[in-house]
């Protein structure tokens, strides 16, 4: 019998939001922070977990923590690189692979540059590749299911990123969800950032 992944995104999804999710669902914390270790990334970051309470509700908290100063941008070139040089399995490199490419496609697009030539600023930082490659590790320890999901609540109001601050949903989150189920307004800030948009569409 085929394993099912439901996702409720009625309030949103996010990079972090969505490790938090899949060790509270079962992933191993410990298994996770090792495979992470495979990206030979020398030290740039750890992760913590916390017990939380959301509106009474218990929770899991994962936080990326940066140990060193991060490169100003990486290319998407650089971060292949980083996935292709790791000791991951293949199909986590394939998996991280395509939603950087999702991203790297959609900030192409924006920019009017090609995927390979963008640059990635928060993106490319090392949380972000801890989220994104953290959730190919997750989903192949929960046995790769088929995963299906609500309209992706966006927010709405304003955030503040490396291009200054723009309106929800950010250029990148329309582009990424093109096509997909949406809903906007449940709260006045951003619910759904440009890697938890990928990780999902992926």
């Amino acid at each position: 019998m085929a394993k099912i992944l439901y996702y409720d995104a009625s309030c949103g999804i996010s990079g972090d939001m969505n490790l938090g999710a899949l060790v509270e669902l079962g992933v191993d914390f410990s298994y996770l922070c090792a495979e992470l270790e495979k990206l030979n990334l020398a030290g740039e970051f750890k992760l913590e977990r916390k017990n939380v309470l959301k509106n009474s509700i218990a929770a899991t908290k994962i936080d990326v923590v940066t140990l060193k100063s991060q490169p100003h941008a990486r290319s998407y070139a650089d971060i292949r690189q980083i996935l292709e040089s790791s000791n991951l399995s293949q199909s986590c490199k394939q998996r991280a692979d395509a939603i950087f490419r999702t991203i790297a496609q959609a900030e192409a697009k924006i920019h009017g540059t090609s995927a390979e030539q963008v640059h990635f600023h928060e993106v490319g930082a090392a949380d972000s590749i801890a989220d994104v490659v953290g959730a190919a590790i997750c989903l192949e320890a929960l046995g790769a299911p088929q995963i299906f999901a609500s309209p992706i609540e966006l927010g709405g109001g304003f955030a503040h990123c490396a291009h200054g601050r723009l309106t929800v949903p950010a250029p990148a989150v329309c582009e990424i969800l093109k096509g997909v189920p949406v809903s906007l307004g449940r709260a006045n800030f951003e619910m759904t950032t440009p890697t938890g948009a990928a990780i999902l569409k992926v």
